[in-house]
């Protein structure tokens, strides 16, 4: 059984204007992009869609923008990044991206509170759960610890697992940590929807019960995405094209952070507008843009 959250998804760039301020308009054609480049779905504002950078009412003008793209995209599926350190923001924007009609919201754990507990991270997101997510919501933990500095351990997903069976769906997992790919496999089989944030290790994952991934090159590699995904699903290997795929993650690695990279090549590679990052991120310089275009020829 193919749980209905498991595929390949975009973690989204988000469309500025030169002010920095949400190009609103841009959102739904993005999203057609997405979808017709073999996106199961797609994440708003998570950390490429530069999402701490936003107020909350930024926030819902690009959920709102997400949901009327969806109109014309109607099979695709939508998560939000609506994690916060501040319990009622999250708690609001939460609740917001379900009322508009989102399949689900990955949240970070409080993030400016790096010594947080187990016990206290468990009430954060019991709160957050009882007050934001409704009994057929799905609510995905966003574990970054190399960004964010606090993330969740196996404990704390198979306390929240067994007291919030159904709206504590799983999790996003970005650790780039081998072991934790097969620690989450072997703790919890496909009980827990693991969608795997990095692409290197999306084969390894789908092998330990992963349901997918959520990632930041598949804003240009989502068909290859796809398709280590699908041949998974036919029992076939996927290993040459998996390898290409680690290739062109590791020399998207060469240049960070991905948003300012991404949106460069978005804009090389398929013509869209070259959106400009809010600060504090900068955009890539132009020299390092033309090396990691040369070093990416055929990958993309």
């Amino acid at each position: 059984m193919i749980h209905p959250l498991a595929g390949i998804y975009a973690a989204a760039v988000t469309p500025l204007r030169p002010d920095f301020t949400p190009e609103i308009d841009s959102i739904p054609p993005l999203m057609d992009f997405f979808a017709h480049r073999g996106c199961h779905g797609i994440l708003l504002l998570g950390t490429t869609g530069e999402g701490p950078s936003f107020s909350p009412e930024e926030r819902a003008a690009i959920f709102r923008a997400g949901i009327k793209g969806r109109e014309t995209n109607p099979d695709i599926r939508l998560f939000a990044g609506t994690g916060t350190p501040s319990l009622s923001e999250t708690v609001a924007l939460t609740r917001l991206a379900f009322d508009l009609g989102f399949d689900g919201v990955v949240v970070l754990p409080p993030y400016y509170y790096r010594k947080a507990t187990d016990e206290g991270l468990f009430a954060y997101f019991s709160e957050l759960i009882r007050r934001g997510v409704p009994e057929d919501g799905s609510l995905l933990g966003y574990h970054f610890p190399s960004v964010a500095g606090i993330g969740f351990s196996v404990d704390l997903l198979a306390r929240l697992k067994d007291s919030f069976p159904c709206q504590f769906a799983g999790i996003k997992d970005s650790s780039h940590d081998e072991s934790f790919v097969r620690t989450l496999g072997a703790r919890f089989g496909d009980d827990l929807v693991v969608l795997n944030g990095t692409d290197s290790y999306l084969q390894l994952a789908l092998e330990n019960h992963a349901a997918g991934a959520i990632t930041a090159p598949a804003n240009l590699i989502s068909p290859q995405l796809r398709a280590v995904w699908e041949a998974r699903l036919r029992g076939e290997d996927a290993t040459a094209l998996q390898a290409r795929i680690t290739e062109a993650r590791h020399i998207m690695e060469k240049y960070p952070p991905f948003p300012p990279l991404l949106k460069a090549l978005l804009a090389r590679k398929h013509g869209l507008p070259r959106w400009p990052v809010r600060p504090p991120l900068e955009g890539v310089g132009e020299a390092a843009l033309e090396q990691a275009w040369k070093e990416l020829d055929g990958l993309i």
